[in-house]
C-alpha cells in the first residue's frame, strides 16, 4: 500500500487543518463519552438507563437530520460548522461544572445528552457535505471520506484507551474537562482555513418543507440510495445496541471495570481504524458494493461470536474483525453516497446518511437496554448479530440490480467507461 495513496487528501490544505484540529477534539469526545456511559452506570446499576442514555444522546440526530440537510444545502457550511463546535464545547463545559459541585444527577446527564443529539444533528450533515468544500480535487475525495473515517476511529482507539486511565486514577470529571478544552483545536483550524467567497443561492428563498420533501423524493426513488440507506440502517440500530451494553459486558461478564471498557472500546476502535486505513489506501469506489456486502455480513458474524464468549482474551479481537466491518460498510456507503449524488442535494442526502447512521443508534440503544434487561445483553447481542447477517444476505442479492442504476452515474461523471467490476 503507498503511503502517499492513503494519505493524498491532506495536500490540500483547508483538509489538513480540518483533519488535525478534529482528530484532537474527536480525542476528547470519545473520552467523554465513555465518561459518561460509566457514570451512569456506576450511579444507577440499570442497564435500561444506560440505554435511554444512549437514547437522549442520538434522539435528536434521528429527529433534526432532515431539517440540518436544507439547512446545509441553503447556508454557509464554514459557519455552521463553527456554530455547533461552539456548543458542543459548551455542553462539555456544562457537564463539568455539575460534575465538579457533585450537582449531577442522571436527569441532568439526559438533559445534556439531548442538548449534544441536537447540536450533532446539525453538525455531522453539514460536516459531511463540508469535505467536499475542502477539497479542491474531486478525484480525492473519496479518500478524504475514508481519511474521515480513520480520524473518528483512530480517536475511538485512543479516547477510551486514555478515559479508562484517567476515570480509574481521577474520576469521570477530567474526561468532561478534556474534552472541553479539546474543541480549541478544531475551532482554530476551521478560524485558519481560507475558503472561496460563498454565495446565495436563488433556491434559499424557496420554502424549507419544499426543498424537505425533494430530499426525501430524491433519495427514496433512487434505487442504490435508498437501498444503502436501508442497510446501513440496520448495522447503526445494532451497533448502537453493542455500544450501549458494552459496560454491561465489561463489568458483569469480564468483570473488570473501566478499563475493561476502555479496552472493549479500544479493540472496536483499532479495528474500525485498520477498515478506514484500507479504504484510504484504494484508488478509486469500483468494487465498494460488494465491500458493503461482505462487511455488513462480518460485522454481524463478529457480534455474534462476541455475544456467546464470556473470555475477555477472546472478545478483544473478535471486537477487532466487528469494528473493521462495520466501518467499511459505513464508510463505504458514505463514500459511494457522496459519489453519485446531485451537488444541490448533497446536504440532505447526507442527513438522511446521519439518520441511517446515527439518528437510528438510539433506537437500538433503547430497545438494547430493555431486551437486556429481560433476556440478557448477551442474548440480545446474539439477536442482533443475526439480523445484521440476513440484511447482508439480502443486500448481496440485490446488487445486479444497484449495479443497474448507479454504472449510468458513474459514466456521466466521468468515473467509469464500461462495466463497473
Amino acid at each position: 500500500m503507498n503511503i502517499k495513496t492513503v494519505f493524498r487528501a491532506l495536500r490540500h490544505k483547508n483538509y489538513r487543518l480540518f483533519f488535525a484540529g478534529q482528530s484532537i477534539s474527536l480525542i476528547g469526545t470519545w473520552m467523554q463519552q465513555i465518561a459518561v456511559s460509566w457514570l451512569v452506570y456506576r450511579m444507577t446499576n440499570s442497564v435500561f438507563l444506560l440505554g435511554l442514555v444512549g437514547f437522549f444522546s442520538q434522539i435528536s440526530t434521528f429527529l433534526l437530520a432532515p431539517l440540518a440537510g436544507v439547512i446545509a444545502d441553503r447556508h454557509h457550511r464554514h459557519r455552521l460548522l463553527l456554530i455547533t463546535q461552539s456548543l458542543a464545547m459548551l455542553q462539555a463545559i456544562i457537564l463539568y461544572i455539575l460534575y465538579v459541585t457533585h450537582a449531577i444527577s442522571v436527569w441532568h446527564i439526559l438533559l445534556l445528552s439531548l442538548f449534544l443529539g441536537a447540536v450533532n444533528a446539525f453538525d455531522i450533515p453539514v460536516r459531511q457535505s463540508f469535505t467536499v468544500d475542502m477539497i479542491n480535487d474531486r478525484d480525492d475525495l473519496s479518500n478524504a471520506i475514508a481519511l474521515n473515517s480513520s480520524m473518528v476511529n483512530a480517536a475511538r482507539l485512543i479516547g477510551p484507551s486514555i478515559g479508562g486511565i484517567l476515570i480509574a486514577l481521577f474520576g469521570e470529571g477530567t474526561c468532561f474537562l478534556v474534552n472541553a478544552l479539546s474543541y480549541i483545536a478544531v475551532l482554530y483550524s476551521l478560524l485558519s482555513m481560507k475558503l472561496p467567497r460563498w454565495e446565495r443561492s436563488m433556491r434559499q428563498k424557496e420554502p424549507v418543507i419544499l426543498q424537505l420533501k425533494e430530499g426525501f423524493a430524491y433519495a427514496f426513488n433512487f434505487i442504490p440510495i435508498r437501498t444503502i440507506l436501508m442497510l446501513l440502517s440496520v448495522i447503526s440500530l445494532v451497533s448502537g445496541g453493542v455500544q450501549a451494553l458494552m459496560p454491561v459486558f465489561a463489568r458483569d461478564i469480564f468483570h473488570g471495570g473501566p478499563r475493561t471498557l476502555g479496552l472493549l472500546v479500544a479493540a472496536s476502535g483499532l479495528g474500525a481504524l485498520a477498515g478506514a486505513i484500507y479504504l484510504a489506501g484504494r484508488k478509486n469506489v469500483l468494487g465498494l458494493s460488494k465491500v458493503i456486502a461482505f462487511t455488513a455480513g462480518l460485522f454481524g458474524l463478529g457480534v455474534f461470536v462476541f455475544s456467546r464468549t464470556s473470555l475477555l482474551m477472546i472478545g478483544l479481537p473478535i471486537l477487532l474483525f466487528s469494528g473493521f466491518g462495520m466501518m467499511v460498510q459505513m464508510a463505504s456507503s458514505n463514500i459511494i453516497l457522496q459519489t453519485i449524488v446531485e451537488e444541490d442535494k448533497r446536504g440532505r442526502v447526507m442527513s438522511f446518511y446521519t439518520m441511517s447512521f446515527m439518528g437510528l443508534s438510539p433506537f437500538g440503544s433503547l430497545f438494547s437496554g430493555v431486551m437486556a434487561a429481560r433476556m440478557g445483553a448477551d442474548n440480545t447481542l446474539l439477536a442482533g448479530g443475526l439480523l445484521c447477517i440476513i440484511a447482508a444476505v439480502i443486500y448481496a442479492f440485490q446488487l445486479p440490480r444497484l449495479r443497474s442504476f448507479i454504472r449510468p452515474v458513474y459514466i456521466k461523471k466521468g468515473i467509469i467507461a464500461g462495466p463497473i467490476q
